[in-house]
């Protein structure tokens, strides 16, 4: 048994030669065919880049020949700005002069001061002529100078007094009114004369009841008081929509990491639609209010509602920064097309460069509610080229690819032309300067495309 297998496992030295010998040509044959496979697969790579890099010279050159009749049209498209800023001044200029041809001593509605003073004496008795209203009201600010004193506590000097105790902090309770959203416990600040400024020191005890809308707190000494909370608690922005609704109507929702802000936009008006905290639906007396769009973003502000960045908003919150040249033509266009398309929050945005923004587009022509999965496009700009994206807000990994059988444009609009319906178009064109106009003064106000 021993003998027949050792006789078994030995192999002579010309079969051993030949064994390696064949594993040599296999060896060989198979680096052999894995680099033709490799030249033949870089060649292929090669020619596809080749004509690639082909088709993008192609269509660079067909962007460049119409850059400037596109560019002409969108200039055409934009007098809408100017015609706006138009209406807004002589809207003013004639208000003014339907206010000084009554000469009813009513108030200027532009002059705060004036507001102020006829809301006073309205409050006095309807019965009263101006005249006995005018010299009530100087009656009482004179007895007011003689009657009341400024109490100081404590007192500057406390000689006269023997404990330590003797001026106990003050404990204050105050109701928080209704219309005013605290998204987290408010902080209490004091008026600081000396200093100009407010300031949280000579406070203590703060407590605040969310539920029935009441803070206590000791204060060490008289003085105005104020709450306050983080101006930036909103940003940066979970997400956005810019939805269309009818004609010359959008509806603008900024989701936030606390609220979601639901704003419809008319003609040259504003108006708060909905909002909701911690996904429940909270009632504003600002619901249902038309303003103009300044007037109305300063309304949000004083509820605590505040979604607009400013200047210096950037030190404070971690942004998406975006140039401001291409920012701006972004917002612009995007208001041109606002009327037939609805506009989204795309996660790419944040991946291209900051010379660049991505949104999603998809046209949308009623006033229906928004699909849970609708077939966004994706739009690439850069303030002078326009382009659809290969990839989708489901991709894997970011691409700036450009989308099959599609073009460079060198704006927005002119891009959606490519595959928007004549319906869409038509609504495009129709749109109201004025409503164009305050959609983009909000974009401009939220800054979207870079506090996303």
């Amino acid at each position: 048994m021993t003998f027949k297998s050792a006789r078994k496992k030995k192999i002579t030295k010309a079969e051993r030669l030949k064994q390696l010998q064949e594993e040599e040509e296999r060896r060989q044959k198979e680096e052999e065919e894995a680099r033709v496979k490799h030249e033949k697969e870089e060649m292929e790579r090669l020619e596809r880049q080749r004509i690639e890099r082909e088709k993008w010279h192609q269509l660079e050159a067909k962007d460049l020949e119409r850059r400037n009749e596109e560019l002409e049209e969108l200039y055409l498209l934009e007098e809408c700005f100017p015609e706006a800023e138009k209406l807004k001044r002589d809207t003013r200029l004639l208000s003014q002069w339907n206010h000084y041809i009554q000469c009813d001593g009513s108030p200027d509605p532009s002059v705060s001061p004036e507001i102020n003073t006829f809301i006073s004496l309205w409050k006095e008795e309807t019965n009263e002529t101006l005249e006995e209203v005018i010299a009530k009201s100087k009656l009482v600010l004179n007895i007011l100078k003689e009657g009341l004193q400024k109490y100081i506590y404590p007192p500057e000097s406390t000689e006269d007094f023997e404990t330590e105790n003797a001026f106990p902090p003050i404990e204050v309770t105050l109701e928080v009114q209704e219309n005013v959203i605290f998204f987290e416990d408010p902080m209490v600040a004091r008026w600081d004369a000396e200093g100009k400024h407010w300031q949280t020191d000579g406070i203590s005890n703060v407590l605040y009841q969310s539920e029935e809308r009441l803070i206590t707190f000791s204060l060490e000494t008289f003085g105005p008081v104020t709450l306050i909370q983080d101006t930036h608690i909103n940003m940066p922005f979970q997400s956005w929509e810019l939805r269309p609704l009818d004609v010359n109507k959008v509806l603008l929702t900024v989701t936030t990491v606390f609220t979601e802000i639901q704003i419809q936009i008319k003609e040259n008006l504003c108006m708060l639609a909905s909002v909701k905290v911690d996904n429940k639906k909270h009632s504003s007396t600002l619901e249902g209010r038309w303003m103009t769009p300044i007037s109305f973003i300063l309304a949000l502000k004083e509820t605590g509602l505040n979604i607009f960045p400013t200047g210096h908003s950037h030190f404070y919150v971690v942004i998406n920064h975006k140039e401001p040249l291409v920012e701006i033509k972004a917002y612009r266009q995007l208001a041109l097309l606002s009327s037939a398309f609805a506009f989204g929050w795309s996660k790419w945005n944040v991946e291209c460069s900051s010379k660049k923004v991505i949104v999603k587009l998809r046209e949308h022509l009623t006033e229906e509610e928004p699909v849970q999965d609708p077939n966004w496009t994706l739009l690439m700009f850069s303030g002078d080229r326009a382009q659809r994206l290969k990839i989708n807000e489901n991709s894997e990994t970011f691409s700036e690819a450009l989308k099959e059988e599609t073009e460079f444009h060198s704006t927005l609009y002119h891009l959606v032309k490519d595959f928007a319906s004549k319906e869409a178009m038509e609504k495009i064109r129709s749109s109201k300067c004025q409503f164009i106009d305050s959609v983009c003064y909000m974009l401009l106000s939220t800054r979207l495309l870079s506090y996303s």
